[in-house]
C-alpha cells in the first residue's frame, strides 16, 4: 500500500471513528440530560408544594384566630377542632394547643346551652383519633363533670344501659368505630366491655366486622363473667345469644312476659362463628338457665312468664346447635315452665319472640299472609293499611309491584303520600342496584320531589359516565334545569348544584368550574345551607306507624367537590373559594382545601397546574 493511499485510508478511518464516538456520546448524554430535567422538575414540584403547605397552614392559623370571635358557638368549637385535626400532620404541637382551645370553648358552650356533653364529644372524637392520651385527658374531664351517682349500680339488671360514665365512653368508642378507627375505639371501650348489656353487645357486634378475633375474645370474657354472676338471668342469656345467632337484634321480656326489645339493623349474612365459641355460649347459657333458684321465684311476680318466653325463643338454638345432653335438659326445664303458665300465655304470639329467627321462606310468605288478610277485610281504612304494608314489602324487595298495591289505596290523600314514599324507596333501591333505566323511569313519572329527582338524575349520570357519556350529559342538563327552578333561599338549590358538579366532573371536567361558581352564588342566598351533612329525608305517618327514611348524600357537601378540585387545579380552586361569604362556608372550604394539600398524597405526586384565566 502506498503512503498516499495509507494516509487517505487513515484519514477516512479517523473521521469515521470520531463520528461514531460523537454519536455514542450524544446517545449516552441524552439520558443524563433527561435525568437532569427530571431532577429539576422534581425540585420545582417540591418547592411549589412546600409553598402551598406553608400557605394553607397560614390560612388555618388565621382562620383559628377568626374562629375565636365567632358568635355561633357550634361553629366556633367545630372550626377550632377541625383546624387542630388538619394541622396535626404538619404541626402536632400547634394542633394540640388548638384542640385544648376547642375543648375550652366546648365546655363553655355546653354549660350555656345545657347540652350535656354534645360539643365536647365532637372535640373528643377528633382529638382521640390523633392522640390517645389527649383523648383520655378529655374523657377524664367529661367524667368529672357528670353529676350523678352512676357508679352505684342497681341490684336489678338493666339491659338497656350501663352507668352513665360507661355509656358515655362506649358511645364515643362507637363513633370512633364508625369512622374507621377500630383499634382506637377498642382502646377506649375495653374497660367497660365486661358487662352484658345491649350497648356492649352492639359494640362488639360492630367491632367483629373490623377486628373479629378481638371481638370474640371480649365476648368470651363476657361469658366467663356471666358464669360468675349470681344476678345473671334469662334476659342476660337472651342478650348474649344475639352475638352468636341474631346480630343487632336484642330481645328481653319483662316480668309480665311483654317484650321490651330493639332491632338495630339487619345484617346481610350471619357471622362465621367459631364452633368452640358457640359451645362456650351454650355452656354458659345452660348454667344460668338451669339454675334451680330461677323456678323458685314467686309466681305472683309473674317472673315465670318471662322465663317461659325466653326459653321458647332460645330452645331452637339449642336444638339446632347444642350438644344433645344440654338440649334435653333445656326441653325438660321448658316442660316444667310450660306447666306453670296459663293457656293464654301458651297461645300468645309475640312478634319479637321470633325477631331475627324467621327463615327466608317465612319472609316470602308474608305477602301471601297479607293477601289472605285482605280477603277477610271489607272496604275500610284498615284495608288501605294492608295495601300499604304490601307495598312496603315489595319496596324491600325492589319490586315495582309496590306501585300496583299503592294504587289500590282508596283514601286519596293517603294514596298520594304512599305513592311518594314508595317511589322514593324504589328509586333508592334501583340506584343501589345500578339499575339506571328503572331509576330514570321513576325520575320521569314517579312522585318524587325536585331534590330527589336531581339525585336520581345525577347518580344515573355517574353510572353512565363511561359507557354512555352522551346520555349522561343529557341527564346532567335535565338535573341542572330542575336545580335552577328551586328558590334561591332554599338550601336544596346549592345542594343540587353541587351534586351536578360532582357528576359533571366525570363527564366534562372543563365545564365543572362554571356550575361550581353557580353553586357558590346559591350558597350565599340560602342561609340554612351549611355545606355538610348532605342528606335526603322522607317521612310518612299512617294510622299504625310512622316511617322515616334518610339517605346520606355526600355529593351535596362542599368537602367532596372542593377536595377534588384542589387536586385538579389548586390556584383556580382558591379563587373560587374566595366567593363564599358566610363564616360557616368559608371555614368548611378553607379546611377542605388545607386538608387536601396537607394530607392528600395525590396532590403531592401530581404536577401543579397553572390557573386558567
Amino acid at each position: 500500500m502506498s503512503k498516499k493511499r495509507y494516509f487517505a485510508f487513515h484519514i477516512i478511518f479517523s473521521v469515521l471513528f470520531l463520528l461514531s464516538v460523537k454519536l455514542i456520546s450524544a446517545q449516552t448524554s441524552k439520558p443524563v440530560a433527561n435525568d437532569a430535567n427530571k431532577s429539576s422538575s422534581k425540585i420545582e414540584l417540591e418547592r411549589i408544594l412546600k409553598e402551598r403547605r406553608m400557605e394553607v397552614s397560614s390560612l388555618l392559623v388565621s382562620l383559628a384566630a377568626d374562629a375565636r370571635s365567632f358568635r355561633d358557638q357550634t361553629l366556633r368549637v367545630r372550626t377550632l377542632a377541625r383546624i387542630a385535626d388538619t394541622l396535626w400532620e404538619v404541626d402536632s404541637e400547634r394542633g394540640r394547643a388548638i384542640f385544648r382551645e376547642a375543648w375550652s370553648s366546648a365546655e363553655t358552650a355546653d354549660k350555656e346551652n345545657k347540652n350535656s356533653e354534645n360539643f365536647r364529644n365532637q372535640v373528643f372524637l377528633l382529638a382521640s383519633k390523633r392522640d390517645r392520651l389527649l383523648g383520655e385527658e378529655f374523657l377524664e374531664k367529661l367524667k368529672q363533670s357528670q353529676e350523678d351517682t352512676e357508679d352505684v349500680k342497681s341490684s336489678k339488671h338493666d339491659p338497656w344501659q350501663l352507668s352513665k360514665a360507661s355509656e358515655q365512653r362506649l358511645q364515643l368508642a362507637k363513633k370512633l368505630l364508625d369512622s374507621g378507627n377500630a383499634e382506637r375505639a377498642l382502646q377506649f371501650a375495653d374497660s367497660v366491655l365486661g358487662d352484658v348489656s345491649i350497648s356492649t353487645l352492639d359494640f362488639l357486634t360492630k367491632l367483629r366486622e373490623h377486628l373479629p378475633v378481638e371481638a370474640d375474645r371480649r365476648y368470651q370474657m363476657m361469658l366467663v363473667n356471666t358464669n360468675n354472676n349470681a344476678l345473671a338471668d334469662v334476659n342476660t342469656i337472651s342478650l348474649l345469644s344475639s352475638y352468636i345467632f341474631t346480630p343487632y337484634t336484642y330481645v328481653v321480656f319483662d316480668e309480665q312476659g311483654n317484650s321490651d326489645s330493639t332491632w338495630m339493623s339487619s345484617p346481610s349474612t350471619l357471622p362465621n362463628i367459631n364452633p368452640q365459641l358457640r359451645l362456650a355460649f351454650f355452656q354458659t347459657a345452660s348454667r344460668v338457665l338451669l339454675r334451680p333458684q330461677l323456678l323458685e321465684q314467686d309466681p305472683i311476680n309473674a317472673g315465670i312468664v318471662s322465663q317461659y318466653m325466653i326459653f321458647r325463643r332460645l330452645l331452637p338454638f339449642f336444638e339446632n346447635y347444642a350438644p344433645s345432653a344440654m338440649t334435653e335438659a333445656m326441653r325438660s326445664k321448658f316442660a316444667v315452665l310450660n306447666s306453670m303458665v296459663n293457656e293464654q300465655v301458651r297461645q300468645s304470639k309475640d312478634e319479637w319472640e321470633q325477631k331475627g329467627l324467621r327463615s327466608e321462606k317465612q319472609l316470602a310468605n308474608q305477602e301471601e299472609s297479607l293477601l289472605e288478610e285482605l280477603d277477610h277485610t271489607g272496604p275500610s281504612a284498615e284495608r288501605d293499611e294492608i295495601y300499604f304494608k304490601l307495598a312496603l314489602l315489595m319496596v324491600n324487595k325492589n319490586d315495582f309491584k309496590a306501585r300496583d298495591y299503592v294504587f289500590k289505596i282508596d283514601e286519596g290523600e293517603f294514596r298520594k303520600r304512599a305513592e311518594a314514599w314508595v317511589d322514593w324507596g324504589l328509586a333508592v333501591g334501583a340506584i343501589k342496584k345500578k339499575a339506571v333505566e328503572p331509576a330514570l323511569e321513576l325520575a320521569r313519572k314517579g312522585e318524587l320531589t325536585r331534590i330527589q329527582r336531581i339525585w336520581v338524575l345525577t347518580e344515573s349520570a355517574k353510572l353512565l359516565a363511561k359507557s354512555e357519556s352522551e346520555k349522561a350529559a343529557f341527564l346532567i342538563n335535565d338535573a341542572t334545569t330542575e336545580a335552577r327552578r328551586i328558590s334561591k333561599s332554599d338550601s336544596e338549590k346549592p345542594s343540587g348544584l353541587l351534586a351536578i358538579a360532582n357528576a359533571q366532573r366525570l363527564i366534562d371536567p372543563a365545564s365543572v368550574w362554571e356550575i361550581v361558581l353557580e353553586a357558590i352564588n346559591a350558597t350565599n342566598s340560602a342561609e340554612s345551607f351549611t355545606g355538610e351533612g348532605g342528606e335526603i329525608s322522607a317521612t310518612i305517618n299512617t294510622k299504625s306507624q310512622i316511617l322515616k327514611k334518610t339517605v346520606a348524600v355526600p355529593d351535596f357537601d362542599i368537602r367532596g367537590i372542593f377536595s377534588d378540585l384542589t387536586y385538579d387545579d389548586y390556584d383556580r380552586t382558591m379563587q373560587l373559594a374566595s366567593g363564599f361569604q358566610r363564616n360557616i362556608l368559608r371555614s368548611n372550604v378553607t379546611i377542605t382545601i388545607a386538608r387536601s394539600v396537607l394530607n392528600d398524597k395525590r396532590v403531592q405526586t401530581r404536577k401543579p397546574q397553572v390557573a386558567t384565566k
